[in-house]
Order: structure tokens, then C-alpha cells, then sequence
């Protein structure tokens, strides 16, 4: 379900009339995101540690609001839920696309998605997830410490999701720190909105 935002009564009216007529209207942060709690709950209860922080930053962006505006033919939707379409590696070196259907229930959320993983896993080429636009993009790069990112997109296709990005997971002393970047549309939120999104996933992440 969604609803249409009422642009005349919203603070950022200004803000989604000037950056919504960029060529290239997303920006991004990195920072790093403690994920020691939850590495570790993985490890104790058997479950995906993948699907584990997914769930759980699927989860935050759920709760900050501007992570669930749309943007469509100049209006602004509202949507109830947005869910997760990550990539996921093959082991023959390539990826595919995956739609995820966000439960709050992690048990829930875990069925589910070790089937998608395993159906992606077991397909060949590249077809989009049919996901609609109530997704966020996630990209994970398991093997690389990064400290910043970009994306490859198309300027001609309209797109307002979020693209959240998972690095290498490292050890410094007793904790174990993941790199995390978050690019959004900067008609739709600002660094403030980031922010919540990256103080509420740090704590979910620290809680087992």
C-alpha cells in the first residue's frame, strides 16, 4: 500500500523542487558499522550472517520515513513497507538480482530468503528482480575494505530508490567492523535523514 505526500504542507517542498532536477540527484556517505554483536549472534543461533545485517538494516530503513518515499511522474508516494533486492554472487564469479519481502519476524525474513538466495544462485544471466519501486538496492563486496563507492546508473531511467552497499568485514582489537554506504535521493531526504537510518541499523546491530 501507498499513499501520496502532500507536497504543498511538506518541509522539504523547496528542497525536492531543486534537486529533483539534477542529472545526477543521489548522493552518498561511508562509514564503518559495528557489526561484533551480530557476527556473533549469527554464529551462535546457525543463521546467515548476510541475511542477519540485511534484515536488520532493512528493519532501520523501514523506520526512518524518507527511506520509503517514491518518487513517480513528479509526485511523491508514501509507501507502507519497502523491501530488499539485493545482488547475490554465483560461484562462477557472477551475480544476479534477488526480491526480498521485508517481515519483521528475522525467522520469517530467513525462510524466505535462503530460498531467493539459492533460486538466484542456481540461475544463469542477468534479469532484474521484479520488485517494483518499494525496494531498496542492496550491492555486497564481501572482499573489499572500501572507504568509498559509486554506482553505475542510468540517467535516462527515473530512480529514487536507496542503494545501500555492504563491504569486507575486519577485525580491530575485539571488534569486528563492516564498511557500509548508503546513497539516496537527495530530493527525498539529506544527510540528517542518513544519519537516523545509520544510528538506528548500529543499534539493531548491537542487539543480539
Amino acid at each position: 500500500m501507498k499513499q501520496l505526500l502532500d507536497l504543498n504542507t511538506w518541509a522539504r517542498k523547496d528542497h525536492f523542487h531543486f534537486f529533483g532536477r539534477f542529472e545526477e540527484p543521489f548522493f552518498g556517505v561511508c562509514t564503518d558499522i559495528d557489526c561484533t554483536a551480530t557476527y556473533e549472534q549469527a554464529k551462535a543461533t546457525g543463521s546467515s550472517f548476510f541475511l542477519l545485517y540485511l534484515h536488520k538494516s532493512l528493519a532501520a530503513a523501514n523506520e526512518v520515513i524518507p527511506f520509503r518515499y517514491r518518487i513517480t511522474d513528479g509526485e511523491v508516494w508514501i509507501y507502507d513497507q519497502v523491501h530488499a533486492s539485493p545482488t547475490i554472487n554465483r560461484p562462477d564469479g557472477t551475480f544476479g538480482f534477488a526480491y526480498m519481502d521485508y517481515y519483521e519476524d528475522f525467522s520469517e525474513f530467513e525462510v524466505y530468503s535462503k530460498k531467493e538466495t539459492e533460486r538466484v544462485r542456481n540461475s544463469t544471466g542477468l534479469v532484474p528482480a521484479v520488485s517494483g519501486e518499494n525496494v531498496i538496492h542492496y550491492s555486497s563486496l564481501p572482499w573489499i575494505n572500501f572507504t568509498s563507492i559509486s554506482h553505475a546508473r542510468s540517467f535516462s531511467f527515473k530512480d529514487s530508490c536507496p542503494k545501500i552497499a555492504f563491504g569486507k568485514m575486519r577485525e580491530e582489537g575485539d571488534r569486528k567492523l563492516m564498511p557500509v554506504s548508503v546513497h539516496v535521493h537527495h530530493a527525498l531526504m539529506d544527510g540528517y535523514h542518513v544519519g537516523q537510518f545509520l544510528e538506528i541499523f548500529q543499534q539493531r546491530m548491537n542487539t543480539k
